[in-house]
């Protein structure tokens, strides 16, 4: 008997492809550009917020103009109350129209500045969930970012060279999504943004001053990614 044709075999799909797809590394080994997504998603956060933006820009000039016509109403009902005064004729209702368009005025301020303080608000929580994001996914980067910094402490960190540029790069990135360290020697030490891992009494310090930093602190907007660990000069009792 002959039998059917035979079943194709599926293809196995090109190295390049399944990497791109699963986001695993390459045949040359090199790790997807993660800085380069995530600067992606922060370019289409931004352009949602636009879109937002220009929506509430729309309302706005929709309030603005259903009081400008609320105004003409009540001005209108006005200048003819003020004819039919002139002219000796008894007032046909304008007064109510007048009382009317002042009540639609009132109201009109009332959700407009209700929507104010809404949009406001909005703003202010957008901007701090954002800032609780990017800070909880650049968290995870501060290890590699502290060896950085070690090594070129003591120099082992060349000046030229492929890790070099990949230093240059990741710090790019991260200060592009809003990431700023801080903590200086010299600096006057604050609590609540430095965390004291040793005390060093110094007769010539006059207040709590940073004498070491062993880790630096990072910020995200007004959001501490983490606190800075530092060595304090503390006035010799």
């Amino acid at each position: 008997m002959r039998g059917g044709p035979a079943a194709e075999q599926p293809q196995p799909a090109p190295a390049g492809e399944a990497g791109a797809e699963s986001g695993a590394p390459d045949a040359s080994g090199e790790a997807p550009d993660t800085g380069a997504d995530a600067a992606a998603a922060a370019e289409s956060a931004a352009g949602s917020e636009d879109a937002a933006d220009a929506d509430s820009q729309v309302i706005d000039d929709e309030l603005e103009r259903l009081i400008a016509d609320a105004r003409a109403v009540e001005e209108a009902g006005t200048a003819s109350a003020v004819d039919d005064e002139s002219r000796g004729e008894p007032d046909t209702g304008q007064s109510a129209d007048a009382a009317r368009a002042d009540a639609t005025l009132a109201d009109l301020q009332r959700v407009t500045a209700e929507y104010a303080n809404y949009r406001r608000r909005t703003e202010q929580e957008k901007i701090a969930a954002r800032e609780a994001t990017t800070g909880e996914v650049l968290r995870a980067l501060l290890p590699v970012l502290d060896d950085l910094d070690r090594a070129e402490q003591h120099g082992d960190l060349p000046e030229e060279g492929a890790v070099a540029v990949i230093a240059s790069k990741l710090r790019a990135s991260v200060e592009k999504l809003g990431l700023v360290a801080y903590g200086d020697k010299g600096e006057r030490f604050d609590p609540t943004v430095h965390e004291a891992i040793a005390q060093l009494p110094s007769p010539e310090a006059e207040a709590d001053t940073i004498a070491d930093v062993v880790e630096r602190g990072y910020r995200v907007g007004d959001r501490i990614v983490r606190v800075a660990k530092v060595a304090v000069f503390v006035a010799a009792s």
